[in-house]
């Protein structure tokens, strides 16, 4: 684990028992929260509140899915400077943003103000044949919950797994957006964009309207959730073809879209 992605600070510990509550100096691991600037064509285009790590692929998998780029091959040049912090892209002669993009900040919530999303033609909806079996989605969702090292160790992230049989990126950000931009920039950045059509996303946090747009716009066919989808969210999936599952454990879950991805096994049969 990254030693800049946490600070050790003082704080007041409180314990209680049957004589009442007591405080006590110790030592605490704080997540650390870094504001990058995203510099396209030598402007700076916006800033994000971010987890100090893997910042070029944050900043790809963003462009990718606000519709400013359609593949690495629209970017020639990318470069992270760690004195601003800062990464800098430079587009590819003919690839033009557009004016409706300006500078302001993304919170690392998510919030944003003035960006457009990418076009409604940018949002196909998936046609992806592949099933997966249900109780071999909560097994992996079991597993899932105990992969975040910097949860377990310091707390404070959001955790996103983009897993087929033959791969597996686990990005954590203090944003659940991020998380996906992340996901979406390292498998641009690594050439597996392929596999988006054959995989699963098992992720640790509400599934948005925002956040199923950048689903969609990659092309992953079934999300998985531990938290729940919000309305928006499951509108957007019915209308694009892609299955969600919120509030899944390995002991189960519920299933709001696209159920016919979803193979049931003797141990599970549907009433």
């Amino acid at each position: 684990m990254e030693n800049n992605i946490f600070e050790e600070l003082a704080v007041l510990e409180i314990t209680k028992d049957e004589s009442g509550c007591r405080l006590s100096a110790t030592g605490k691991k704080v997540i650390t929260e870094t504001f990058l600037k995203i510099i396209l064509n030598g402007m700076e285009l916006i800033t994000i509140s971010c987890l100090n790590q893997q910042q070029e692929e944050l900043v790809i998998g963003f462009l990718y899915n606000e519709g400013i780029i359609d593949s690495l091959q629209d970017v020639k040049n990318i470069s992270f400077n760690d004195k601003i912090p800062a990464v800098s892209v430079e587009l590819k002669e003919g690839i033009v943003p557009g004016n409706q993009y300006s500078t302001n900040s993304i919170t690392s919530s998510g919030g944003r103000y003035h960006i457009n999303p990418p076009a409604q033609n940018q949002y196909e909806a998936l046609t992806s044949k592949i099933t997966f079996p249900l109780d071999g989605i909560l097994d992996l969702m079991a597993a899932f919950i105990t992969k975040s090292e910097i949860f377990a160790t310091v707390g404070g992230v959001h955790s996103v797994l983009f897993y087929t049989p033959d791969c597996e990126i686990l990005t954590e950000d203090i944003g659940r957006h991020n998380c996906y931009d992340k996901m979406t920039g390292i498998l641009l950045k690594s050439a597996k964009k392929y596999l988006s059509g054959r995989g699963i996303v098992f992720a640790s946090g509400r599934i948005s309207s925002e956040i199923m747009a950048k689903i969609i716009r990659i092309g992953i066919p079934v999300v998985v959730s531990k938290s729940t989808p919000t309305a928006a969210a499951v509108k957007l999936a019915r209308e694009h073809n892609v299955t969600i599952m919120g509030y899944v454990r390995n002991t189960g879950g519920f299933i709001y879209s696209c159920p016919e991805r979803l193979l049931v096994s003797r141990l599970c049969n549907s009433n």
